[in-house]
């Protein structure tokens, strides 16, 4: 499987067509081009050896009748790749499956390390005048000092704070095993850039790539199981291993470089401004995996990693600290602190001491790394009580060696390690515990009601008792945030104060909390502003905004509101909601942190964070931005350390940005000028919507032409699909399987549908295209959707709603999408969807009839799932296997599943 333009389609006579595949590949980098066209040559041959060339053919040939299909958009080629996947065998069905899967797996890593290898030869220390500010730090530092000020823009940077919080959503499908291979590959791809590398050399790397291959062909794409909520938390254990904790400190020297002269080392000016959260183990709302004693394992096997770290990092600093007593003389403090370390163990110091004769920062920093490997055994005596106390010993030891002269020392390593324990403390990141509203009602009706408690209530009360064993056990920090899902009134935020003192039998017991509301429906958006109103009566609130300094934070869920009345008018209203929160915080002199609940797929509030960011009302940022990253989008932002500093430069960049006079102004204005578009697209396209799922039979004929269903089946998460088990309503079904369906159905219903009705119920073109070029709100909405359609497939999608027995329903859904089409394009002033994003558009153009491929297989699949019901076991077994294989294979395909 290659990649050659041979293999495409023919180059017209007068060249190539513009927006073809074929002009994609064409345009693909060289060192690109070579690394998918190796890595695809070396699949075809562990094809060839695992299935004989037979399966190659098969593969090849549904492979180039669906570029075929694709680039000249005609019927004959596709309708010959429908009877080709039809006369397949449903064996070499499953291996046709398995074999474009393995393909994207590797075109997505080949995409990835390109992307790396682009990010390392960029010359990060000029300023590009091309770049926007928002692109890069130094931009964004730039600009602030020109519109504010050296003092006022240092005074923002120290302010900075981003929040990403690691959610266990299902959106991964990839197996850790599988992800595994991936790195590898990865891996041994990076090498063979290395100019040092001989013919012996390279061709011993060749041999492990192919090895590493057949490896990924040869091992199941699905899991045998569903992950518990513990194989979450070690997963996300490994991105913190293999990216954050090294990741972070080169984040910070970034900053670092900008405030001062690289040159001459001095006291370090950037803050650690990045602070990790997770619901990973600790989210309950619907999914009854997650219980008191998992969230307490949650917490103390985040603990465990993040100590593990630490002390290797101070063990390795300690042993490199070889500088002699002559030549770098110790401070009056570090002579005072390692004569507290001789008294906590006497036998540990001279041991140390022995061995590191005339080296008083050696010894020091040896101690100081046994003391936190004490503190991972749980070593009362030796071990540190919390991690401010280990800050003061690092400080000690920065400072003697600022004041001996050594300022390379003092403000390397060891403030590397600084700034690490700052951003991970002892408990690497802040659990946070959500539960629905209505649990904690049901669970106060029986206290109230006395008797004996049902055994979900006993589990909310042995949370809140739990949320205080880990802030005993690893400090306020490590569990203080509980968000309350779908709150509705002052009164739900209330009930957690009111069950944390019952469970712990008083509220001097109780553990630090502060509660936070989650606004999702279109409706609870609406009420936010006057929630909070009522929410400040509260005497718990009144002391936390005492404690906090008045600090509040406020989370939107962007999906639950997206499913209620649709894409843009959820978009519409978050923006509403957010000026008015940002109004009522400023009013009451609060410092507010908006949480976004954002997920990866478009219909859950994704696309590129730092433009989301830019984009938000005047107040709601200021300096501050948090967000959920869950599923693909963790592995896809954090999973390389070179693409993660670069995603976490992004977005610091644009929240620094966000609040500076311009980009306020901008957004002001905007909003005001173009509020009566806003109204009449809101107005427009909730109606629409509501016109489709609100039809009588909708949730059962959306069950019929996506595989909603199906998605249920894979082993993605320990979260349940619904909230419920009824499909008479779509209130039960959660927001990611509603979204992933409508994905793996190629219609990615949820992204755009209602925007092609509202932007012809505007109907004036100009106004639309000057409300695209002023309105960042408006750009960011168009752009994401144009991305959004360019992976659709409208052939693909007419087969799916042919699934279903209503015709009127189907018609709907294609009419909005041509509609929709047809203004996007005609709005950006463009021939075709994503002519304006070289890159994405390539990769879309690539992918897209390897998906189609995939999705042909699926569709074989759904069919005899709907139509066969009851054939034999074996054959059932078989079909279901298939379904399971594409729906992962599209997922890798389509890479933002939900």
């Amino acid at each position: 499987m290659t990649d050659a333009p041979e293999a495409t389609v023919t180059t017209p006579a007068n060249g190539i067509a513009t927006g073809s595949r074929t002009g994609a590949v064409l345009e693909m980098p060289d060192a690109l081009r070579h690394d998918v066209r190796l890595l695809g040559e070396m699949l075809g041959t562990v094809l060839t050896e695992s299935g004989g060339p037979e399966l190659l053919a098969d593969v090849e040939r549904l492979r180039e009748l669906a570029i075929s299909a694709y680039d000249d958009g005609g019927t004959e080629a596709f309708t010959q790749a429908e009877e080709l996947v039809e006369s397949f065998s449903l064996d070499r069905a499953e291996k046709v499956a398995r074999a474009f899967t393995c393909y994207f797996h590797l075109v997505n890593l080949a995409e990835e390390f390109h992307r790396v290898r682009t990010l390392r030869a960029r010359d990060t220390d000029s300023i590009d005048p091309d770049r926007p500010p928002e692109d890069s730090l130094r931009r964004a530092w730039a600009f602030l000092c020109e519109e504010l000020g050296e003092d006022e823009a240092r005074r923002r940077i120290s302010g900075l704070e981003f929040r990403p919080v690691l959610t266990a959503h299902p959106t991964e499908a990839r197996r850790r095993a599988v992800a595994a291979s991936i790195r590898s590959i990865s891996e041994l791809l990076g090498e063979r850039d290395d100019p040092r590398l001989g013919p012996n050399a390279l061709e011993g790397n060749r041999r492990q790539l192919i090895s590493q291959i057949d490896r990924l062909w040869r091992t199941s794409p699905l899991r045998a199981t569903k992950p518990t909520p513990l194989d979450e938390v070690r997963t996300a254990m490994g991105i913190f291993d293999q990216t954050l904790f090294t990741a972070l400190p080169a984040m910070y020297r970034t900053v670092d470089a900008l405030l001062q002269d690289p040159d001459t080392p001095a006291p370090v000016q950037a803050p650690a401004f990045v602070r990790l959260g997770s619901w990973i183990g600790a989210d309950r709302d619907g999914n009854p995996n997650v219980t008191s004693s998992i969230t307490r394992s949650a917490a103390a096997i985040a603990s465990e990693h993040v100590l593990s770290g630490l002390e290797k990092a101070a063990l390795r600093i300690g042993r490199a600290l070889t500088l002699g007593a002559d030549t770098t003389p110790s401070s009056d403090d570090l002579e005072a602190l390692w004569n507290r370390q001789r008294q906590l163990s006497a036998e540990l110091t001279d041991d140390i001491a022995g061995k590191s004769p005339n080296e008083p920062y050696r010894r020091v920093m040896l101690v100081i790394a046994e003391r936190i490997a004490a503190t991972r055994r749980r070593d009362a005596d030796l071990g540190y009580d919390d991690s401010a106390a280990l800050l003061a010993d690092l400080d000690v030891v920065q400072s003697s060696l600022a004041q001996a002269g050594d300022a390379r020392q003092a403000y390397g390593d060891v403030q590397d390690l600084i700034w690490q324990v700052q951003t991970f403390g002892f408990h690497l990141a802040e659990l946070e515990v959500r539960q629905h509203s209505q649990v904690h009602n049901q669970t106060l009706a029986e206290i109230d009601a006395g008797g004996e408690l049902s055994e979900r209530s006993q589990e909310v009360l042995e949370t809140l008792r739990t949320i205080s064993g880990i802030q005993r056990r690893h400090g306020e920090l490590a569990a203080h945030r509980y968000i309350i899902s779908f709150t509705t009134c002052a009164d739900d935020i209330a009930a957690v104060y009111r069950l944390a003192e019952e469970a712990l039998g008083s509220a001097e017991n109780a553990p630090v909390l502060d509660v936070i509301p989650l606004f999702e429906t279109f409706d609870d958006l609406q009420a936010s502003t006057d929630v909070l109103e009522e929410m400040l009566a509260l005497p718990q609130v009144q002391q936390r905004l005492e404690a906090t300094g008045r600090r509040v934070e406020v989370m939107l869920g962007y999906s639950d509101s997206s499913k209620d009345v649709g894409p843009v008018s959820a978009t519409l209203a978050l923006y509403d909601a957010q000026e008015r929160i940002a109004q009522w915080a400023k009013k009451h002199d609060i410092t507010l942190t908006l949480f976004h609940g954002r997920g990866g797929a478009l219909g859950r509030g994704g696309g590129p964070a730092n433009r989301a960011v830019l984009a938000q009302p005047p107040g709601s940022v200021d300096g501050r931005f948090k967000l959920t990253e869950q599923g693909e989008v963790i592995f896809a932002r954090y999973g390389d350390p070179v693409i993660a500093q670069r995603h976490i430069e992004q977005v610091a960049a644009a929240t620094l940005l966000q609040s500076t006079p311009t980009v306020e102004e901008r957004n002001s204005t905007a909003a005001r000028d173009f509020a009566d578009v806003a109204e009449r697209m809101d107005e427009v396209s909730r109606e629409r919507f509501y016109e489709l799922v609100r039809s009588e039979g909708f949730p059962a004929w959306f069950g019929q032409v996506t595989p909603q269903e199906e998605v249920g089946w894979l082993p993605l998460g320990s979260r349940p699909a619904r909230r419920g088990l009824s499909m008479e309503s779509l209130e039960d079904l959660r927001a990611i399987p509603w979204v992933f369906a409508w994905t793996q159905a190629r219609i990615n219903l949820t992204g755009w549908f209602g925007l092609g009705t509202a932007l012809a119920g505007v109907g004036d073109l100009e106004r639309l295209r000057e409300a695209y070029q002023r309105w960042p709100l408006f750009a960011t909405m168009i752009d994401n959707v144009e991305m959004s359609l360019a992976k659709t497939d409208e052939r693909i999608a007419r087969r799916y709603l042919a699934l279903g027995d209503r015709d009127d329903l189907a018609a709907l859904v294609l009419d909005e999408l041509a509609l929709t089409k047809k203004w996007i394009v005609e709005i950006t002033g463009q021939e075709r969807l994503l002519a304006g994003h070289r890159v994405l558009g390539r990769a879309v153009q690539l992918r897209s009839p390897y998906v189609d491929a995939l999705s042909l297989l699926q569709l074989r699949a759904l069919r005899a799932l709907r139509e066969d019901e009851g054939a034999d076991a074996e054959q059932d077994e078989a079909v279901r296997r298939l379904m399971l294989l594409s729906l992962n294979g599209v997922a890798a395909g389509l890479q933002n599943t939900g």
